[in-house]
């Protein structure tokens, strides 16, 4: 195991509490604040965010991914070094560099060949916590250590400083009536990445903006077999959300059933830009909020990974 992968996010030993949901463009923190210490770790009614948004390191054994993508968690993790030739990573004080070896020899992967598609690099969000599991803020998903943010902004001709990977803004795509890409921002690097990376065989989804599936449907021309991959979904468009297939032999861990046949780019698209999705009209009556999900909840294994030394 390459010695950075260990030392490297020493530096985010001290978690942050973070307040809102933890988006692309939200601001870090050079100087994090470690998260108070639970009164009552062992109640049932703890939140399972709460334990899980508390472990800075992973849980020892071998690597495998238990549940799924939404509810569960892994062992063994490792974390993608602070910088590579072609990617860095943002926002290393929310300690979400985390992932299963797969994720992360794919992301090292998938760097080296960004090149090919115009693109300079890879500025990597949000991976998973040390342990996976439900975070504190943001993600419902990211939990099995096999799900990995993009931004879709190309990275930088240097190595940014601590700062700069905390308090710079990943770029919106997306025009600001929603229908369409923004011809500003928007270029065909952005399609060749997202194309390329779709082609991976071990991508199971890509999430992004129902505007940029547009966009791609739109250029895609003849070879069109890796929209199948490409669905669309709220938010995402500040980056793109890359989603690994369960390794092979993982019993443990639950592949979501695959998308539908075709592009995706005829009525099912439509909806998305329909005015009852675009502009939802308020409810009446304000839903009542799920409680947050235990650590009864999750998978068996996920109290051993949660306790693991």
């Amino acid at each position: 195991m390459p010695l950075t992968r260990l030392t490297l996010p020493a530096l985010a030993l001290a978690l942050p509490a973070l307040l809102g949901p933890a988006a692309a463009q939200d601001r870090g923190s050079v100087n994090p604040k470690p998260l108070p210490p639970l009164a009552n770790p062992d109640d049932p009614s703890t939140p399972a965010k709460a334990l899980f948004g508390r472990m800075t390191g992973p849980a020892a054994g071998p690597a495998r991914s238990f549940g799924s993508y939404a509810k569960g968690c892994f062992s063994g993790g490792e974390a993608l070094a602070m910088d590579g030739a072609n990617w860095q990573v943002m926002r290393p004080s929310r300690n979400r560099m985390w992932g299963t070896p797969h994720l992360v020899d794919f992301i090292e992967r998938l760097a080296a060949r960004a090149p090919q598609a115009g693109w300079p690099g890879l500025l990597v969000g949000d991976m998973s916590q040390p342990r996976g599991g439900p975070m504190l803020t943001g993600h419902a998903s990211h939990q099995l250590g096999l799900d990995v943010d993009v931004w879709l902004t190309p990275m930088p001709d240097h190595r940014m400083s601590r700062a700069e990977r905390e308090e710079t803004s990943a770029t919106n795509v997306v025009r600001s009536d929603r229908l369409d890409i923004d011809p500003d921002v928007w270029t065909r690097q952005h399609t060749a990445l997202i194309r390329l990376t779709a082609k991976q065989p071990e991508v199971a989804r890509i999430f992004v903006n129902a505007a940029i599936k547009k966009a791609l449907c739109r250029e895609a021309g003849g070879d069109r077999g890796w929209l199948t991959k490409v669905r669309p979904m709220y938010g995402h468009n500040y980056h793109y959300h890359i989603r690994l297939a369960c390794p092979g032999g993982e019993a443990s861990c639950d592949d979501q059933a695959p998308p539908p046949p075709g592009d995706g780019c005829g009525a099912e698209l439509d909806y998305w830009f329909s005015p009852a999705v675009l502009n939802p009209p308020k409810p009446k009556t304000p839903p009542k909020p799920r409680p947050p999900m235990t650590l009864a909840g999750l998978p068996d294994a996920c109290r051993a990974v949660l306790h693991a030394r």
